[in-house]
């Protein structure tokens, strides 16, 4: 069963930014669906247009059977949502900020204090849930905010950068806290992640947008079979552009040979049998004068995946002046 079908979808900021183009993509019931792409790619602007925060410009997106513009207060019963920035308040307890946001879903009183009891022990919080929040650490507060994302039992869970700026032992503490919650309830999780390796481990599809396209859509394993074998990455020391075309023309000959590609100054081959490609590679090397500095053979990853479709690494991209204030917000917090 589809959960979140989006057509067309698309967003024209004032002054004609095209922040989303007209994508469409769909997510199924009980799936995790991990939505990758470099700071201004369109990632935050969908999830906004999905969780009904913002209006799009034309197309549509339907959440649990609900449109997001004609009926948004239906959406919003059957979602959660957290934001790269913390919503827990400091001044009150962990019991008192779920009990908080379980009113302002009207939920029973009766119900309330089993389900925050329960909450706080799947988070690990239950011992600490009568100390104000002000005293808990970062990777405490996220795992509060998560909770509070769950007060009212939502269908679909949207994450927006849930472990950004947390250590690494706490993020895989919450991973396995969001692995569970999608194991007992069934529930249907959007998120979006810097981190190469959690999309890969957690997610059940991938979708990777640019410049508000989506590029590929895919499990993790199948976007990394399609990149078609074994990755050869090498440098060289520079040559004139014919001597370097020339070489490589030679190399796309070869029987093995795939696809060569080109990113940040390095050339990478993808090939079937890169262990009986290298020895080739060196001898057209030694016959046109190029001198090989590095070269490095492995399996494909994720991270090759995102460097195929959009030419640069996710970790190496520069964020916008906001994307960066709003990173150093939530690591101010976790310290």
């Amino acid at each position: 069963m589809r959960v979140i079908e989006v057509n067309k979808l698309s967003k024209v900021y004032p002054g004609g930014i095209e922040a989303v183009k007209g994508i469409s993509f769909d997510v199924e019931e009980g799936e995790i669906f991990g939505f990758l792409g470099p700071n201004g790619a369109g990632k935050t602007t969908t999830m906004m247009m999905l969780t009904t925060l913002i209006k799009p410009t034309s197309g549509s997106a339907k959440v649990c059977g609900y449109d997001a513009v004609k009926n948004p207060n239906p959406v919003r019963l059957s979602i959660g949502y957290v934001s790269q920035d913390l919503a827990v308040d400091d001044s009150l307890t962990g019991w008192e900020n779920l009990y908080l946001q379980g009113r302002f879903y009207h939920i029973p009183k009766n119900t309330m204090e089993k389900r925050i009891k329960e909450l706080l022990e799947l988070v690990h919080l239950a011992d600490r849930a009568d100390e104000k929040v002000e005293n808990y650490s970062g990777g405490m507060r996220k795992r509060l905010d998560i909770a509070m994302g769950l007060i009212h039992r939502p269908r679909v869970l949207f994450l927006d950068e849930p472990t950004l700026g947390l250590d690494v032992q706490t993020r895989q503490d919450i991973w396995s806290y969001i692995a569970r919650i999608r194991e007992e309830n069934n529930m249907t999780i959007f998120l979006t992640t810097h981190y190469m390796e959690e999309a890969d481990n957690i997610c059940d599809r991938i979708a990777i947008i640019d410049h508000g396209e989506i590029k590929a859509i895919d499990t993790p394993k199948n976007l990394k079979e399609n990149l078609g074998g074994d990755l050869i990455t090498l440098s060289i020391r520079q040559n004139s552009i014919e001597v370097i075309n020339l070489f490589f023309e030679s190399i796309r000959n070869i029987e093995y040979v795939k696809d060569i590609r080109k990113s940040d100054g390095r050339y990478t081959i993808v090939a079937s049998k890169g262990e009986r490609l290298i020895p080739l590679v060196f001898n057209i090397a030694h016959e046109k004068d190029i001198e090989i500095t590095s070269i490095t053979l492995k399996q494909p990853t994720l991270d090759d995946v995102y460097i195929a479709y959009t030419g640069r690494e996710l970790r190496d991209e520069e964020g916008s002046r906001e994307d960066n204030r709003r990173m150093d917000r939530i690591l101010r917090r976790s310290r």
